[in-house]
């Protein structure tokens, strides 16, 4: 089949004719199907993959915790609503009984990202307020889809020299996140598709967050056993 022979079957009323309601139909419930199989799918390799290094990385972050340490967020674009969610996550949980804990997500100071911006230039955005507000012992999380995002990249290097722990959420083959050597717990995506990747990120700092409150709630119910005997 050619090339136009192909555009005039996805695309008939382009040329002149309506499409199909029946067979449109048929396209977009097959279109769901795929999609739905593809999220699934990623979904299960990302996970058997990449397990062990998120168990790791909820280990690091319920310690920073232990040790009245916080946690900053940062992301660009989709994943700038990731870091958002992140911070809302832990200063505001949902399941009740579990502690509100501290989160600050670096990309809320529109103010200040563009002032940084302007002066100094965008690779700069996070790595100025880290130098203002984290401490060697705090946690931060950078969300890139494809692991490439220069101003992580720095804000992760920046970390790294203040004793600050790095965890890291990529797609691809984890870009310059990966190469840079400077996340102590990155997990990728094994996919090119942003929206994949988005998804697998969603419920990895969803999972993060509930094994840190697992962890530290196993913590406190010993503590308060060894204390009533």
């Amino acid at each position: 089949m050619s090339s136009e022979s192909e555009l005039k079957g996805l695309y008939p009323f382009l040329h002149g004719k309506a499409q199909d309601p029946e067979k449109m139909k048929a396209a977009l419930l097959h279109s769901v199907a795929e999609k739905a199989r593809d999220s699934r799918e990623t979904n299960e390799r990302f996970f058997a993959d990449q397990a062990g290094i998120l168990v790791a990385a909820a280990h690091a972050l319920a310690d920073v915790y232990r040790n009245n340490g916080q946690l900053f967020s940062m992301g660009n674009g989709g994943s700038s609503c990731d870091a958002s969610h992140v911070a809302v996550e832990f200063v505001h949980p949902v399941t009740a009984g579990r502690p509100a804990l501290a989160a600050t997500n670096l990309v809320a100071d529109l103010a200040m990202i563009s002032a940084v911006g302007n002066d100094l230039g965008f690779d700069h955005v996070f790595v100025r307020q880290l130098l203002a507000h984290a401490r060697k012992g705090d946690a931060l999380i950078g969300i890139s889809t494809s692991g490439n995002s220069q101003n992580l990249v720095a804000a992760f290097a920046k970390a790294k020299e203040m004793g600050v722990h790095t965890i890291g959420l990529a797609g691809g083959d984890g870009g310059r996140m990966k190469s840079s050597g400077t996340v102590d717990h990155l997990l990728v995506v094994p996919s090119t598709s942003i929206h994949r990747i988005q998804e697998c990120h969603v419920a990895a700092y969803h999972i993060l967050w509930d094994l840190v409150h697992t962890l530290l709630a196993d913590e406190r119910g010993s503590a308060a056993k060894g204390s009533a005997q």
